[in-house]
This record gives structure tokens, sequence and C-alpha cells, in this order.
């Protein structure tokens, strides 16, 4: 989940004169500098099986205005983002693709159905737009269908957040629910038929952790998410947890490497390459005093920068630690998913 302010074309210009310490900052690629990951708040990318084609969010930073844009990669360039044809008008937010690409899931706080009222959440007292789970199915021009809601026991409530698909169909979320404690837990909903069965919450460890923001492995052999186990750099890090013989989970591990940071990282999803992984993380560039003296321009363009504290998108590489617990590329999967718009039961 993210915050995000709306883009101002003066922006961009400011955020391309602050890549050189952008790419400073970590080991990790800053995705489309200056077009995806600017001085706004990015997160929850999702790209096309051909690599090619980004959907993603941004939004303010008080997470009062989600959008999904959508971009594409040719020439070795990002063009300009837009609006996805699908968003724009409600709270829309995480995007992910069915590993085959035939659908694009997503959470919005749109009516579930004609005449009903936008989704509301409370918590802690504090009242907000609420999320349902929907998707927009691949149509054979190429075009998606207009938004289906989910309908069953996976949306009850209204705090269901970054769905994630497995090739066989079934549905990994975050969400608050009765049997969540007082964190978000990572819930699992079985494909049955063109629905779901009702989501069963993943043994994990102790409730009093927060986990969101699930990744599965499109086999099913490893999942990532977002949280804290007790031992986090910053206020949440990257976990893996790997699937274990008896068909189980063993223990989380947080990654190593550069993938965390003493900030904030959240959202991981994987990429159409083996061991691709995207982050979200509120990594910046350190600032240290006295500094060289600022001008009106230099400060601007510093502020403006992707490494301001917002949220971008990173990529990274997990290859070698997936290799290293026995796991290598698998065989492409036969499509869960026709590429209809045929609503789930």
């Amino acid at each position: 989940m993210s915050s995000r302010r709306l883009v101002r074309a003066a922006c961009l210009a400011a955020t391309l004169a602050a890549l050189p310490a952008a790419r400073a900052a970590t080991t990790g690629e800053l995705l489309g500098p200056g077009v995806i990951s600017t001085g706004l708040q990015e997160t929850s990318a999702a790209l096309t099986p051909d690599g090619r084609t980004l959907y993603f969010m941004r939004s303010d930073f008080a997470e009062a205005d989600d959008t999904i844009l959508v971009a594409h990669r040719a020439a070795g360039r990002w063009s300009t983002p837009q609006v996805a044809a699908f968003s724009g008008r409600w709270h829309d937010s995480e995007p992910t693709l069915s590993p085959d690409g035939g659908r694009l899931y997503f959470v919005s706080n749109r009516p579930p159905r004609p005449g009903a009222a936008p989704v509301m959440a409370e918590m802690n007292g504090r009242r907000f737009p609420g999320t349902n789970l929907w998707y927009v199915a691949r149509q054979p021009n190429g075009g998606w269908s207009a938004p289906i809601h989910v309908d069953g026991a996976l949306n009850d409530g209204a705090m269901i957040y970054n769905p994630s698909l497995a090739a066989n169909g079934d549905l990994y979320f975050s969400a608050h629910r009765e049997d969540s404690g007082k964190a978000y837990q990572i819930y699992l909903a079985h494909r049955r038929g063109n629905g779901y069965a009702a989501p069963e919450r993943l043994p994990l460890g102790d409730l009093a952790n927060n986990r969101m923001d699930p990744a599965v492995d499109p086999q099913g052999r490893f999942l990532l998410y977002a949280g804290n186990e007790g031992d986090a750099l910053g206020s949440a890090d990257i976990y893996i947890v790997f699937r274990r013989p008896d068909g189980g989970w063993g223990n989380p591990a947080r990654l190593g490497g550069e993938v965390n940071s003493r900030t904030l990282e959240n959202a991981p999803s994987l990429g159409p390459a083996f061991g691709e992984l995207y982050v979200a993380s509120a990594r910046r560039d350190d600032v240290h005093f006295p500094k060289p003296r600022d001008d009106a321009a230099s400060l601007q363009r510093r502020l403006q920068s992707p490494l301001n504290g917002s949220r971008n998108l990173w990529r990274f590489d997990i290859s070698a630690l997936l290799r290293a617990h026995g796991i290598a590329p698998a065989a492409k999967a036969a499509p869960a998913h026709p590429a209809s718009a045929k609503k789930p039961a």
C-alpha cells in the first residue's frame, strides 16, 4: 500500500536532474527514474509476461488518492505513464497480474454492485475508504473488460489488500479480518471452479506481528511478504518463506543483501525473469551537515528527486538465494484463466 502525490509536469525535469544521486543510494536498480519512480510515491509493480508493460500505483503522501497507471517499454525506455483504462475514478490500488497475463486483479473502494455505497472501513476509531477485490479480464482485442467484483467469502470485510495469483488460480492476499488479531495477516483462497473457497489464514507465526503484501511464486514454492518478525531493519522489511516437503510453510526469514534498508520496504512482486524481485522502498539519499549551500533551484531539485523519502519502485535479483534452496526456473504453466470476462460464482 502507498502514499503518492498528483503528478506535476514540472517535477519531471527536477527528478531527472537528481538521477546520479538516486543511482548511488543502493546496488538495486531504481525502476524508470524520473518516469516511473519520481518524487511522488509509487508501489506495486505488475509486469506482463513479456516484461514490456508495467502496471503500478501512484498516490499522494496521505494515501488518500490511489490510482493505477500503465507504462510501456520500448528500445530500453519506459513511456510516460497513463492512467489505466479501468482506473481513475475510485480509490484503486495494488494491481497484480495472473501468471498467464489473462487477468489483472486490484483492490478498490468502488461500490461492489450497482446502487450500493462505496466501500468504507473503520479501524481504531478512524473511518477511511475500504477495499474489495476486483479484476479485469483480457479481451480478444488486447484490451481489458469492465471491472468485475469477486463475490464470495474472500471479499468479506473491507480491508483486503495486495492480491497475488499462483499458476493454479489460488489467490493470496493480506487483510484485517476477525481472526487476524490486532495486525494484518496473509490469507489463501483456493480456486474452486469459477470462484474461490473460503479463505484460510496462513500459519506464519505470532499474530502480534504484522504481515502484508504477499507475492507468491507461480508454482507455490515460496512466498514473499512485507512485515516485521522482530528483526526488521526498518518499519517493515521483505521476508521470504519456503514451502516444506509436507506442503506446509517453513519459518519466515528476512531477505539479506541490499533488498531491505532502515526505512520502509513493502509491496514485493515477482517479475517475469527468474529471481526478478520488485519492491517499493522509501530509502533516501543521506543528508550530511554542513551541506553545500542550496539555492532555490538546487533545493527544489533535491526535494523533488526520487530519493526524497517517497516510496519508489526498485528491482533486485534473488535468483542466487532461490537456487541455494533448490529452486530452479520453472517450465511455463498452462493458462489458469481464460481471457474472458466470465464472473466467478
